[in-house]
């Protein structure tokens, strides 16, 4: 029997249901319609909800990726836009329109949400792309892609004595090992590590390039418990963004999802359940000392570090960004039991799918109250966090 769960919002909203793609490293014959349009029909006929039963529809995914400008207007093709729909979109992951979804409802503006993203890397070079988030003044003309970005966090991380390469290595294993339950993952069980791609970082510490596309629905109150048997309530969620400029953080450390996790409330109570949008196997260390994880298969009694002093998130307030000293344990943490993003990583979508995973696991009772987290930008730059839970068995 768990606690009863808190409110502190204005409504209570739960994630309902929630649905994904295979992720592949190419899906040439089709269209990002044709991608997304099973995962919608899916994530609907879990709930018995028509898409014009819907009250908000929200999407994220990129048209960099895509080529072309507002290329998000065909995939709402594959919702049907006709009758006319409140709709949204967000250049991001959908964690983030996920977010935008979450407000709307605690709004009063609608009690149901539709959230899709979906993103196809095969088509370009995904080293070549990422570079567009960097400063286009001083940083992106000299074109540092994101795996040697991931490299100098890496090495900082080393340097620092917080991890090394097995330790690495055995990060990468794990989380492949565990997506060898996942239907879904474009990696499973066994990968070599590989060669170096960037030192330290092997293939094996890099996330797969692929695509695939992901969607959930939100609803509010007592609907979300006739949709669902058993919703995963959003107690908490909070996304805060560090400085631009790589130069101006420390790598070995995330201020801003430890602010993020403590406004939504990962510190108020244990979680057993962890999903991380770690892209790169050294990025699994970062988040796990900023949330208070402990190292690999260790318990998490105590935290593995500490905060650096000045807050560099955007939180303005008196914040001072110290960890306030409730852990989120005691007891083991599963932490990527789908094999997170080391094991799949749609672009756009990776982060969306951390939060529908843990979902899924308070849905068929194996977890009762999970964090999630997601990312964006270069090296944990930009962190979103929320704190699921189930009702009390």
């Amino acid at each position: 029997m768990t606690a009863p769960r808190t409110s502190r919002y204005a409504r209570d909203v739960a994630v309902v249901a929630f649905a994904q793609s295979d992720h592949l490293r190419r899906t040439d014959e089709l269209s990002e319609v044709e991608m997304v349009m099973p995962v919608l029909h899916e994530v609907l006929a879990a709930t018995g909800l028509k898409a014009g039963e819907i009250g908000f529809t929200c999407s994220g995914s990129s048209d960099y990726l895509a080529g072309r400008a507002f290329s998000f207007t065909m995939t709402l093709d594959g919702v049907g836009a006709w009758p006319p729909i409140s709709e949204s979109h967000v250049e991001m992951d959908g964690a983030w329109a996920l977010y935008e979804a979450w407000v709307k409802i605690q709004t009063g503006e609608a009690d149901t949400a539709l959230v899709y993203s979906y993103g196809k890397s095969s088509p370009g070079s995904l080293r070549d792309v990422l570079t567009r988030q960097l400063d286009p003044y001083y940083l992106a003309p000299l074109w540092p892609d994101a795996v040697a970005l991931a490299a100098l966090q890496a090495q900082a991380l080393i340097d620092a004595g917080e991890t090394d390469e097995s330790a690495l290595a055995a990060i990468a294993a794990r989380s492949r090992a565990d997506a060898a339950a996942n239907p879904h993952a474009q990696l499973r069980g066994a990968v070599p590590q590989g060669d170096y791609q960037v030192r330290p970082l092997r293939t094996g510490d890099c996330p797969p390039v692929g695509d695939g596309a992901a969607a959930v629905v939100l609803a509010a109150g007592d609907l979300a418990r006739q949709l669902c048997e058993r919703p995963a309530w959003i107690t908490g969620i909070d996304h805060r963004i560090e400085a631009h400029g790589p130069g101006l953080r420390d790598f070995t450390d995330s201020p801003s999802t430890r602010i993020a996790a403590r406004h939504a409330g990962v510190f108020d109570a244990p979680v057993d359940t962890a999903e991380l949008h770690a892209p790169f196997s050294s990025q699994e260390v970062v988040l796990r000392k900023a949330l208070g994880l402990g190292g690999i298969g260790t318990d998490t009694g105590a935290d593995t570090g500490t905060d650096t002093g000045a807050d560099t998130g955007t939180d303005t307030g008196t914040d001072t960004g110290t960890d306030p000293g409730t852990e989120t344990g005691p007891g083991t943490v599963a932490v990527n039991p789908s094999g997170g993003a080391l094991a799949a990583n749609p672009m756009m979508a990776a982060g969306l799918i951390r939060i529908g995973e843990a979902a899924a696991r308070i849905h068929r009772g194996a977890s009762d109250r999970a964090v999630a987290h997601a990312t964006s930008g270069p090296c944990l730059q930009q962190n979103l966090v929320a704190v699921l839970e189930g009702d009390p068995r």
